[in-house]
């Protein structure tokens, strides 16, 4: 029975040694400060989300190498877009067609205040 106890004990022991190691870790791993760089990649990525792809591989190396005009970039292609849209949109609703359509979309697109045809 003595030991019983003893090897009882023995494990218990053993058993809190190892829960406080183990608890002692995350607790260690928390406070533990980022470098620079592993900060500027956790911005980087959270800036990022949303974007996929290419877009996401440019946005994520401007923003690394700290070029704030370059990680404009993505963004103006997605501008570019939008103006197609809304050119081929307001293209659509004036009934355009052939060379009036061609001149308006290139104006349009261009981002000039006088997109409308002369006739």
């Amino acid at each position: 029975m003595i030991l019983r106890f003893s090897q009882l004990a023995a494990c218990a022991v053993l058993a809190l040694a190892t829960t406080a190691a183990f608890a002692a870790t995350p607790q260690a791993a928390a406070k533990k400060e980022l470098t620079p760089q592993q900060q500027r990649m956790a911005d980087c990525s959270h800036q990022a989300t949303g974007k996929k792809g290419d877009e996401r591989k440019a946005f994520m190396s401007a923003c690394l190498k700290g070029k704030s005009t370059a990680a404009a970039a993505p963004s103006a292609k997605a501008t570019q877009q939008e103006k197609m849209k809304g050119c081929n949109a307001e293209a659509k609703t004036k009934a355009l067609k052939g060379a009036d359509r061609k001149t308006f979309m290139s104006t349009c697109l261009k981002g000039d205040g006088a997109a409308a045809p002369a006739g």
